[in-house]
Order: structure tokens, then sequence, then C-alpha cells
């Protein structure tokens, strides 16, 4: 043997003796972490799967009770959104809770939407634009269905400049005024949806129309 293949050899034993050492070392922590990867792979995995099912799951149930609504079966659909706002998954719950307090009120149970509204307004678990939303809703059903003080009480908050909502807010307490016999106040706030840019184009439109008929009426003082 040549003293090139000795020391070949003797190299090769040192490199696969170091590595043995370093496996013994460090072999079961780099086994073990290998493991742990592969099981928070499969949670991860096994998680999302859960995650999707049960939201695909109230989505359908979701449907299922818009469908009632929309083919006038308001009683079934009301069940059926009551059911899904206590096992219900994600958003659902909410979706649920506001939509069958919409339900209530196209079959005619005005207080019992308002009531529903109100909840959800009062409920500090809920986003604020959600309950914002739902103080909205409550003001429009009590526009007709109540005096200027609920619905003054209601969003008179929502009016502010830099609110999301005051369109409709100043709508809902303009018509509101205008029926209450408030008109001065009814016009100033048809004027400022009126005159607002960021206002949608049919919300100006109407404030327009019911600023030209109180001006009309001669009341506008």
């Amino acid at each position: 043997m040549s003293d090139d293949s000795f020391i070949r050899e003797v190299n090769e034993e040192i490199r696969r003796e170091q590595a043995q050492a370093l496996w013994d070392r460090f072999g079961p922590a780099i086994l073990g972490i290998a493991i742990l990867i592969v099981l928070a792979t499969a949670a991860v995995v096994g998680y999302r799967y859960w995650d999707e099912t049960r939201a695909n799951r109230s989505g359908d149930a979701f449907s299922a009770a818009l469908k009632l609504a929309n083919d006038g079966k308001n009683d079934e659909a009301i069940a059926a959104l009551d059911q899904l706002e206590k096992d219900g998954y994600g958003a659902y719950p909410l979706l649920a809770r506001m939509r069958a307090a919409t339900v209530k009120a196209d079959k005619g149970d005005v207080d019992g939407a308002v009531k529903d509204f109100d909840e959800v307004a009062a409920d500090n678990a809920i986003p604020g634009g959600i309950r914002d939303m739902a103080r909205l809703r409550a003001a429009l059903l009590l526009v007709d269905h109540g005096s200027f003080a609920d619905v003054s009480s209601r969003v008179e908050a929502l009016t502010a400049d830099t609110n999301p909502l005051r369109h409709s807010a100043r709508e809902a307490l303009g018509l509101a005024a205008w029926k209450d016999g408030k008109s001065a106040d009814a016009l100033k706030l048809f004027d400022q949806i009126s005159s607002d840019d960021g206002a949608p184009r049919n919300v100006r439109q109407r404030a327009q129309l019911m600023s030209e008929l109180i001006r009309g009426s001669g009341n506008a003082s």
C-alpha cells in the first residue's frame, strides 16, 4: 500500500469517527426537531381543514337561511338564523344576528327588530363599525315607527364629519326631524349631505329633493 492510499484511509476513518461522534452527540436532538416539524406541519394542516370545514358548514347554513327569507318563509328563516347564532362559526353568528333582526322587520315585527339591533349596538364584544351599523338600522326603522328622540338617540353621534356612516345618519335624522315638524333642522341636515362631496350620489340626490321640498313648502325657517 502506498503512503497516499494509507493517508486517505486514515483520513476517511477519522471522518467516519467524527461523523459518528457528531451523530451520537446531536443525532437524537436533530431527530426530535425533525419529528416536531412533521407534527407541527400536520397540526397546521389539520387545523386549516377543521377551520375551513366549520366555516363552509356555517356559510351553507347562512345561505339556506337567506333563501328561506327570500322565499317569504320568515319564521323558518328566523329559526335557522337563531340556530346559526348559537352554533355558527367565525363571523356567521353575528351575521345571523343582524339578518334575523332584518327579517323580523320584514315580517312587521319592528319592535323586535329594533330591540335586536339595539342589543348588537350595546354589545362591547362586537367591533365598533358593526355596532354603529346596528344603531343606524334601528334608527332607519324608527323614522317611520318612532319619534325624533328615538332616532336622535341612536344616530346623533354618527353624524360627525369623520364618521363613515354620517350621510345615512344625517338622512335618517333629517327625515325624523321633518316628520316631527322640525323643518329648519331637517333642512340643515339635508344641505350638509348635498354639499358633502363624499356622499354617495343617490343619497345626495335624495337630500337635494328633500331640501327643495322643504324650501318649496315655505317651512324652511
